[in-house]
């Protein structure tokens, strides 16, 4: 069961390893990433970080649709996180029971608008998530928990 499907590009970090798996009782963290396989040395720190009582499961973009879809991920109350807003555009694409997206934080650089705190979108981000929007796919800003959930349509 997806329980959250989020675009953080630190992944896992306290926010995430302690407050939304705890939020959100999450016993499975999905990253779907093709980048994130080709660095040993992250996936490494990664699995350092996650919670103890939490698997971590890091597969490619196309082996996570696989996953999720055929699924045998059902019998997890699972965290998917993505590195950027193309990935988790690529993955909602593919995977129709993803209904809803949390925007975490994303890279700051000058080709890049800030909409809100840790979130800064491109312009090609904007046009995925405008296409998000108008399939149904809810996509909000919402750091941790206890903030209030916001519209990207409403930041954009």
């Amino acid at each position: 069961m997806i329980k959250l499907v989020r675009v953080d590009h630190r992944l896992i970090h306290g926010q995430v390893a302690f407050t939304w798996t705890k939020f959100l009782n999450t016993d499975c963290i999905l990253i779907a990433s093709d980048e994130l396989l080709k660095d040993e040395l992250r996936i490494a720190g990664l699995k350092m970080a996650k919670p103890s009582n939490v698997k971590l499961v890091i597969k490619s973009i196309e082996d996570s649709v696989k996953a999720l879809n055929s699924g045998v991920t059902d019998k997890y109350n699972l965290l998917i996180l993505c590195e950027s807003v193309e990935d988790v555009y690529r993955l909602a694409k593919e995977v129709k029971v993803i209904s809803a997206i949390n925007i975490g934080g994303t890279k700051s650089d000058d080709n890049r608008k800030n909409i809100s705190k840790a979130v800064h979108v491109s312009e090609n981000d904007i046009k995925m998530i405008k296409e998000l929007d108008s399939q149904g796919v809810n996509v909000f800003v919402q750091l941790v928990p206890d903030d209030d959930a916001t519209s990207v349509m409403k930041l954009i």
